[in-house]
């Protein structure tokens, strides 16, 4: 029996609509917001107000572009309606949450909650070549950082986390502190491209076992501008991509450093990463590099699918239908969920 699956992604600052049949992507459209930018991050009241100008929208030209030649009833296709249930924006993932509730009871059709972090992992099973289970996954984005053992698409364990700060929000303050604009993480990659990663040294945090600490680096990086902008105010200017690159070089050596001391601890070779900052270009060289040091089977999604996507709340979903894990009308958004 073919399963064909409307998923709707609006955690954050990105409206998406994803359609998934029997696993294969059909489409994944995004809107995103640029209101934002003025303000130098997310307004969360400014995001919800978006999502809900733009989720019909979105969700009709997903379903365009899932089904270019048929006429009629384009939610006659769809056998579930998929959405993030958390961890985000309570607002924001309010709108996308009624959405799917509403169209999940005019159609008749079960309703499926996904937890927005399991789908960044799991996107790494939306193309081939596809990690085998068991597999780790190194999760970076803007609000969390993880390392994952993943047994199956439902068995999926937190084996490591941040004790504070997210990589994502690491990279993006630090930007700020640099004078670049919103969202920052993405021109920090950009200059690092140019610069030379030894030329500043930045602490690397001595935390046991395998969970990451960003709050003292991100300290370090704001005491290290502070005393060289006061000696020289166009240290910034004339030293960007070097400072660029040595941050970025700091964070992802964090990162796979964690990660190895996973591998090693776990005995796992399948290894993934996901999230939004594993669209970092220094992250996914560096990662590729220890991969093959290490004789790793690497997986990193394409870069759709790294940052927030409906694409991957679709493949989860998927997943649940045929594990049978659906939700009733009486589920709730959660602005924060543990697996």
């Amino acid at each position: 029996m073919s399963i064909t699956i409307l998923a709707i992604e609006s955690s954050c600052d990105e409206t998406s609509a994803a359609v998934c049949r029997d696993g294969q992507i059909l489409s994944n459209y995004i809107a995103n917001q640029t209101v934002h930018e003025q303000y130098g991050g997310v307004v969360p009241e400014l995001a919800s107000r978006a999502h809900m100008q733009n989720i019909v929208p979105v969700v009709h030209t997903a379903l365009q572009k899932a089904f270019p030649h048929q006429t009629g009833n384009l939610l006659s296709a769809i056998d579930a309606i998929a959405f993030t249930q958390a961890p985000g924006l309570i607002g924001s993932l309010l709108v996308g949450a009624q959405f799917a509730k509403s169209l999940a009871l005019a159609l008749n059709i079960p309703l499926i909650a996904v937890h927005h972090m399991q789908a960044h992992v799991l996107a790494n099973l939306i193309d081939e070549p596809r990690p085998a289970f068991p597999f780790l996954c190194l999760t970076v984005s803007g609000g969390h950082t993880q390392i994952v053992l993943c047994e199956s698409p439902q068995l999926l364990q937190v084996i490591g986390e941040t004790m504070d700060d997210a990589a994502g929000e690491a990279f993006d303050k630090s930007a700020k502190l640099l004078g670049l604009p919103y969202p920052g993480g993405p021109l920090i990659d950009k200059y690092a491209k140019n610069g030379n990663p030894q030329r500043f040294a930045f602490p690397e945090p001595q935390i046991p076992g395998l969970n990451f600490s960003f709050s003292g680096l991100k300290t370090a990086i704001l005491y290290f501008l502070q005393e060289h902008t006061a000696k020289d105010p166009t240290f910034i200017e004339n030293n960007l991509a070097d400072i660029c690159a040595s941050i970025q070089h700091r964070i992802v050596s964090i990162l796979l450093n964690k990660l190895q001391a996973a591998a090693l601890q776990t005995g796992i070779k399948n290894i993934c990463i996901a999230g939004g900052v594993s669209a970092n270009s220094g992250l996914r060289k560096a990662f590729t590099e220890m991969g093959e040091k290490n004789k790793w089977q690497t997986f990193i999604p394409a870069f759709e699918y790294c940052t927030d996507n409906a694409a991957m709340i679709a493949i989860t979903a998927y997943y649940k239908y045929q594990a049978g894990e659906f939700s009733s009308l009486s589920v709730s958004p959660t602005a924060r969920a543990n697996w």
